[in-house]
């Protein structure tokens, strides 16, 4: 969702030839089809095909498959987005072979170094040529970090660039149809932290609290491959089943959860990029975390954090359900969907300049 608008906008500016390499981090197969179909984003180049592991198995295998690619072709940048591992990985490989290094969606904290997302943003800007950012506080926490303000640019959200590309098209979606939903009439949950879903005692808090809200709001659940790997133990199976407001479906295509996003009455997720989705869209969310890395979302958004615990999750539904829907939130600077250019132009410019 990060890399489409940035393909399009190299391929349309024509100055850069782009090399584009899929880590396989993310690897599962329909997932990924639906992505490079659906944003029509060109196949890899190259497809290092990781898989999963321990983080440190994980970023280990990404530097040793990424250094030789770096090695062979001899770019002038590596560019990476986001906070996983394959951001460090690729990040460290670049810098230690002497190529400059550009991260976009530079500078979110959560200043919860609990998440392993922390740790790469933090190292990955730390030896980053250009820090592309998305939100003021980007800016602020860079700055307060010590990183030269001459590499840090305020520029959008590159997932709002893609989210606002495929609006339209996402209307075409029969997914409400067949899952036989109507319009504001159902919440969209997606859960996949392990601070969530892999401690049993944890994620049966957070059932228990879907278990009130669907009484109330039919909840359809894309399920994350980690949290369908944990319900399956008997207590949270035997909870899950008696919700007959609770509909389980398998992940879907990007098309598909952005319409069923669009169209829900509520989000509850634990995900970062749908913080910022439901920002643009007006839909409620609750994001069940400790803390969040984009603040604009509470500050500007429709975004809430919500209490880790089966009665503030709900109490915090009852609460944004009663609220004035008529309540207008504010779109975040540079949100407009132009990110991927402002992006391209200043590599441009940086590349002029070093000769």
């Amino acid at each position: 969702m990060k890399i489409s608008p940035l393909m399009k906008v190299f391929k349309a500016n024509g100055r850069f030839e782009t090399l584009l390499v899929h880590t396989g981090q993310h690897y599962d197969e329909n997932m990924s089809k639906w992505f490079f179909d659906d944003l029509e984003i060109p196949r890899p180049d190259i497809n290092l095909e990781v898989g999963s592991g321990s983080h440190a198995a994980q970023t280990a295998d990404i530097m040793k498959r990424f250094e030789p690619v770096v090695l062979e072709y001899k770019p002038d940048y590596v560019l990476v987005v986001g906070d996983v591992n394959s951001t460090i990985a690729c990040g460290l490989v670049a810098v230690k072979l002497g190529v400059k290094l550009i991260h976009v969606e530079a500078g979110l904290r959560s200043f919860d170094q609990s998440m392993p997302e922390e740790i790469n943003r933090i190292l990955t800007d730390r030896i980053s040529n250009l820090l592309f950012v998305t939100e003021q506080s980007g800016i602020n926490n860079l700055k307060n970090e010590g990183i030269d303000q001459h590499r840090i640019h305020l520029v959008g959200n590159v997932m709002i660039d893609t989210l606002l590309a495929n609006r339209e098209k996402a209307k075409k979606s029969t997914i409400l149809h067949k899952l036989k939903l109507s319009a504001k009439q159902y919440g969209v949950i997606t859960l996949h932290r392990p601070s969530n879903v892999d401690d049993p005692k944890q994620f049966e808090i957070i059932l228990r609290a879907f278990d009130e809200i669907q009484q109330d709001l039919k909840l359809v659940f894309p399920i994350h491959p980690r949290s369908h790997k944990n319900i399956n133990s008997p207590n949270l199976q035997k909870l899950v089943e008696k919700m007959a407001n609770l509909l389980l479906i398998e992940p879907v295509s990007y098309l598909d959860f952005l319409c069923l996003m669009s169209q829900a009455a509520l989000m509850i997720t634990d995900s970062g990029g749908i913080q910022e989705e439901t920002t643009i869209l007006g839909i409620p969310c609750l994001t069940l975390r400790k803390s969040t890395e984009r603040p604009i979302t509470i500050e500007q958004g429709t975004n809430r954090l919500v209490p880790l615990t089966t009665e503030g999750i709900v109490n915090s539904f009852r609460a944004i359900i009663a609220e004035d829907k008529d309540n207008i939130c504010k779109i975040p600077e540079l949100w407009d969907g132009k990110a991927a250019e402002r992006i391209v132009k200043i590599i441009g410019y940086h590349h002029n300049k070093a000769g």
